[in-house]
């Protein structure tokens, strides 16, 4: 699971010109559901989403010291498969989103444990599947982007090693290439 944390101080939700979900100060949470993904994956991105210190101590005025549930914060989430997209080759391929029905519960479940986490009035979402626009006042701006995975979403021979980008190339010869993923040399 794949999710875009933004610190607001609002957020809101729409569907149809109707303000379906709106909150205060908080959590805009952009989530995505990787096709092999898991209630593992639900568990710990939910623990990262809340326990993230986003927030300064406004007493000491000490930053990255709170956290969402510190500050009573609210959290506004919303389904986004395209964080999942290949892009590769420009036009977006979305093979490693999980399909509609089990994401869906998938996304339904991983709201429930954000509210049993916190408090389940805290947690608001927008429309599963439906278009949304999504508004936003990113204060700060703070973005974090949060994988339950790590790297395993990446496919290893699309990312160049640190030594090999690092190296130095003599007058005359040429870096060799790393192909991208889904590219054909």
């Amino acid at each position: 699971m794949r999710a875009i944390v933004q610190r607001v101080s609002a957020a809101s939700v729409t569907v149809d010109n109707e303000v379906i979900s709106s909150i205060g100060r908080g959590l805009m949470v952009l989530v995505g559901i990787g096709r092999d993904d898991t209630t593992a994956d639900l568990e710990t991105l939910t623990k990262q989403i809340l326990s993230l210190k986003a927030f300064s101590d406004e007493q000491s005025g000490t930053m990255w010291k709170k956290n969402v549930k510190d500050i009573e914060g609210e959290v506004l989430c919303v389904s986004q498969f395209t964080l999942f997209a290949n892009t590769s080759k420009g036009k977006p391929d979305f093979h490693r989103a999980m399909a509609s029905g089990p994401s869906r519960d998938l996304y339904g479940s991983f709201l429930k444990r954000m509210g049993e986490l916190y408090r389940p009035e805290k947690i608001k979402d927008g429309r599963f599947g439906a278009m949304m626009d999504v508004r936003l006042t990113n204060e700060g701006p703070v973005t974090f982007t949060l994988d339950s995975r790590k790297f395993e979403y990446v496919e290893q021979s699309s990312v160049p090693s640190a030594k090999s980008a690092a190296a130095p190339v003599k007058q005359g010869e040429s870096r060799p290439q790393t192909a991208v993923a889904g590219e054909e040399s």
